[in-house]
Order: C-alpha cells, then structure tokens, then sequence
C-alpha cells in the first residue's frame, strides 16, 4: 500500500508560518505558489528506484533551538568545528534556529556575508531574491520541491563579491532533534574572480522516530571564480531525505564538489551542475556507504553548455547487510560546447548476499568535437583478499573493516578538504564497526 502523499498543510498554516517569522512579502507570495503547485505536482521518480512507499510528507514542521554560548554546543558539533578559537567563521543551526555564529572581521570588512537565510531575506532582500529557486533549482520541478519552497525553514546564505579570495574554509552544522523535519535552504554566490571553500555537516538523533528531510543547495559561481563545497551527511535512520545540491558555473568558472553521503535512512539525491560559460570546469567526488534494510538513489549530472568546459565524476560506494542503491552518472554535452570533455567512474563494493548495488554511467553527446569516457563497477569483496588476511591472524570483522577502508581511499584521499577527510574516516570507521 502506498504512502499518503496528500498535504497537511494549507494556505492559513503557510500564511500564519511566514507571518511570525516576518519574512518578506515576496518570500510569503512565493510560500504559496509553492505550496498551491505542490498539491498537483507529481513525486520524483528516480530511476529503479520505488519511493511511493517511503515517507516525504507526514512530518513534525516545526521545532525550536535557542542561542548559546560555545561552551553549551552539544559534543558532536564542537567536534566538527573545533575549539572557541578555531571557530572562526561558523554557523551552527539547530532545529532551523540560528543558535551560535561567528565571522572573521577581516572577511566582514571584504563585503562577504555569511548569516542564516532567514535573516539574510530581511537584511538583504535583493540579493536573496536574486538566487532563490530562480535557476539551480525550480519550484514546479516536482512535488518534493515546490514542498521545501512553501515550508523551508531556515538555512544559510553566503554571498563573496567581486576579486575576493578567501582562504578559511566557512562552516556550518546543522543538527535536527526533537522528531522534527529538516527543511534547509543553503545558497552560495560568489561573483567574478573570487574563490570560497564552504563545508556542511548534517545531524540529526531521531534513530526511532520517523521524520523527514528536504534539503536544497544553490551554488553560483561567476566568470573565473572558484567554489569547493564540502558536505558530510550523517542524518540517523528515522529520517527519509530529498537532498538537490546544484551549482551553476560561468566563464572558466570552477565547482568541485566533495560529498560524503553516510545517512542511514532512506535517500534520494541529485547533484547536478551546469557548465555554462566557456572554460567552466566542475569534479564531483562522492563516497557513500549503505547499511541495514536501507535504500538510497544517487544521481550525479553534468551538463556541459560551455565550449572547452570539463566535468568530472568519481563515485565509490559500499554496501552491507541488506541495503540496495543506485548510482547514476550522468554527462551531457550540449550541441555547440566543442573541445568539452566528460569522464566518469562509478564503482560500487557488496558486502553481502543480500546487498545489491547498481552502477550506470550514461554519456549523451550532441556535439562531434569533444571527448568523454566512462568506467563502471560492480563486485563483491573479493575471497582471496579476506582468506590472506584472516590467514594473518585478522579476525573476519577487522578484515571487512580494512578492505572497505581500501575500496573508499581512492576517493577519500583525494577530496580537496582535509577536515572533510578526517570527517569522512571518522563516519566510515562508525559506520563499518
């Protein structure tokens, strides 16, 4: 039997939401558009992958976090961003509420600003207006996106102007408790000749409640600039998430993506970047790992626009217990995007009877002049590698644990961040014991 998909929220709970948080006119016209295309929009559908069973829209819309001192950070987030003192450009949202933030003065005094989005709509209007939900990602794509439009409920918003180089990495963590939903919006605009390294981190405790997670990132790069955005997601098993991250590159503008999607719940994600300016160049590189009766969908796209523009995917996934995934890699080059060139490799490691893993790199060419390549995977744990070491005196359960750890290296090592692959072995190390 299917999931009730029907909505249980209605113009006076969208009105009476945006009312008391006071947002913008045009943010609250555009709740409930959203929120009037949603109740007719069909689901997603991701490809092989049945999702009218899984749970998108019974959730628990709100919850409150409050301001604190750094001190009063749960463990697992000062973690994350390190001592007081190395905190220096971080925000931290709990449960949608803006609860600890810092910004070097000297990144201040170079035009960045770096908030929460709610408080970005209100202090810079124009900007935000500009970015949200105008080109990465629309409103009408589906059900699921027009539903995060109408009840998003916080985020962040990053905004580097022009001939701007930053060179400590901004950090955000956003942890959800209390059963409740995370509806999160994160944009990123950095404008020509100007360079940022963005790392997110998601949390959340609900392991035995069941609840929900939309997330959408928007990443602009203009002419020349440079974006590496960081992520590590390690939502608890209650949760089913729809996460979009997409990203938009101009003129020999750069995008590298380095994902590490460890959620433990049921997921469907798409990461896809335009390459629209000649010279634009994208690397998208993802580890994942799947346990229990989980069942994850991952697509990773790229569109080349651009002439000379280059796109690169590296995907490494592991499979346990009964978990399935599919993993979708997809290079499309546009007619007139000549000397362009796309390469990808998905490969995928089943640890199980009953794991299943699917890789299908897909190459759709509409212009001569270019180059592209893919290379693909699909096996399980090799015998002799586990006869050679248990033969060694390693007990089964370290072997595996040594063998998964080889398989994601290759990826992990090279991700551009080195707090992201320390992050990384740290999740992969729980997630393997």
């Amino acid at each position: 039997m299917s999931v009730d998909t029907s909505l249980r929220f209605d113009k006076d709970y969208v009105n009476g939401f945006s009312n008391s948080r006071q947002e913008p006119a045009w943010l609250q016209e555009l709740r409930l558009q959203a929120l009037e295309l949603a109740q007719n929009l069909p689901m997603p559908k991701p490809d092989k992958t049945k999702i009218d069973k899984w749970n998108f829209t019974e959730f628990k819309h709100e919850a409150t976090g409050k301001a604190v001192a750094f001190n009063e950070l749960p463990e697992d987030v000062k973690a994350l961003i390190g001592s007081e003192e190395e905190a220096k450009n971080v925000l931290v949202i709990h449960n949608g509420t803006p609860v600890y933030a810092a910004l070097e003065q000297d990144v201040k005094d170079q035009g960045v600003i770096y908030t929460d989005l709610l408080t970005a709509a209100k202090e810079h209007e124009d900007l935000v207006k500009k970015y949200f939900m105008k080109e990465a990602v629309s409103i009408d794509e589906n059900r699921l996106t027009a539903l995060h439009a109408a009840l998003f409920v916080n985020g962040a918003f990053l905004y580097v102007p022009k001939n701007v180089e930053l060179s400590a990495p901004i950090q955000a963590v956003y942890y959800q408790d209390d059963k409740a939903a995370l509806f999160n919006h994160v944009i990123i605009a950095v404008e020509d000749n100007s360079s940022v390294t963005y790392v997110e981190n998601y949390l959340s405790t609900n392991d035995n409640t069941d609840s929900v997670t939309n997330i959408v990132s928007e990443v602009f790069a203009a002419s020349g600039a440079k974006v590496v955005y960081g992520a590590v997601d390690n939502l608890a098993k209650g949760m089913t998430s729809y996460v979009n991250r997409r990203g938009r590159a101009g003129r020999d503008a750069r995008i590298e993506w380095a994902l590490g999607q460890f959620n433990d719940g049921n997921t469907v994600s798409d990461n896809t970047t335009h390459l629209i300016g000649d010279g634009s160049f994208t690397d998208t590189k993802t580890v994942t790992i799947g346990r229990g009766d989980q069942k994850q969908n991952f697509v990773a796209q790229i569109f080349n626009h651009g002439k000379s523009s280059e796109g690169y995917i590296l995907t490494h996934g592991v499979m346990k217990d009964n978990a399935s995934s599919i993993f979708n890699g997809i290079t499309k080059i546009e007619h007139g995007a000549t000397k362009s060139h796309g390469e990808q490799t998905e490969r995928v490691l089943m640890l199980s009877e009953k794991a299943r893993g699917d890789a299908n790199p897909i190459l759709l060419i509409d212009e001569d002049d270019v180059t592209a390549g893919h290379a693909a995977s699909v096996g399980r744990i090799d015998p002799l590698q586990m006869f050679y070491l248990m033969s060694r005196g390693i007990s089964k359960a370290e072997a595996e644990r040594l063998i998964i750890h080889g398989f994601l290296a290759p990826v992990v090592s090279q991700m551009p961040l080195e707090s992201v692959k320390k992050r990384l072995v740290e999740v992969i190390e729980r997630k393997v014991r």
